[in-house]
């Protein structure tokens, strides 16, 4: 069964970017350390990422954080949502409108203008004949930013919540829980590296 699977990296006190994020400052000041755990070589960081990037048959992003990957600064052949691991899931964007035009058009991009359960549709429906296809079950995976997933568990379109807790305290940024809708959380997995804690909960 395809689950929906919310999976950002935040900081000690709950920002998902540090101060002054935008096109061209996609974490914001200082926010570079909560991915830290994303190029590192400790085997339970890789082991997360791999894990991460094999599961996902589809990929839902903001148009925010769209503008910052495909921006000249964003993603590359070494950067990227499963850059150096095997698989290219297919990417959808939660939009007002589609851009003019797309850099990385190398990947499978969909614009989605009406709403977040509609792009969450929309890459359910991916995933699972990406699953028919490949005999595997792939999930849906949202990757941020903090206004979408909180947007998201707002609206109880989120099966599973993973959490990568990095040991850097931000002080401002963009929030991911401030005033939320309450959920409960059952925790499922922990796991702790040198870099980071990886936390996986079920959403009630």
């Amino acid at each position: 069964m395809t689950r929906i699977i919310a999976d950002i990296s935040v900081s000690l006190d709950g920002f998902v970017t540090g101060p002054d994020p935008g096109p061209d400052n996609g974490l914001g000041t200082g926010g570079e350390a909560l991915h830290t755990w994303a190029f590192s070589d400790d085997p339970d960081d890789r082991r997360c990422l791999r894990e991460g990037t094999a599961r996902s048959g589809a990929v839902v992003l903001g148009r925010n954080l769209f503008d910052v990957v495909d921006g000249p600064n964003g993603w590359n052949d070494e950067v990227g949502y499963g850059a150096d691991q095997v698989g290219r899931p297919a990417f959808v964007v939660v939009t007002s409108s589609p851009p003019g035009s797309v850099r990385l058009t190398e990947l499978d991009w969909t614009f989605v203008s009406t709403g977040l359960p509609d792009a969450v549709a929309a890459a359910r429906e991916r995933a699972e004949a990406s699953s028919s296809h490949s005999g595997r079950n792939l999930d849906v995976v949202l990757m941020g930013g903090g206004a979408t997933i909180g947007s998201a568990l707002d609206a109880g379109l989120v099966d599973t919540l993973t959490l990568h807790l990095a040991p850097v305290v931000l002080g401002a940024g963009t929030p991911l829980f401030t005033g939320r809708t309450p959920r409960t959380l059952v925790r499922r997995s922990v796991t702790s590296t040198s870099t980071v804690t990886h936390l996986t909960y079920d959403v009630l």
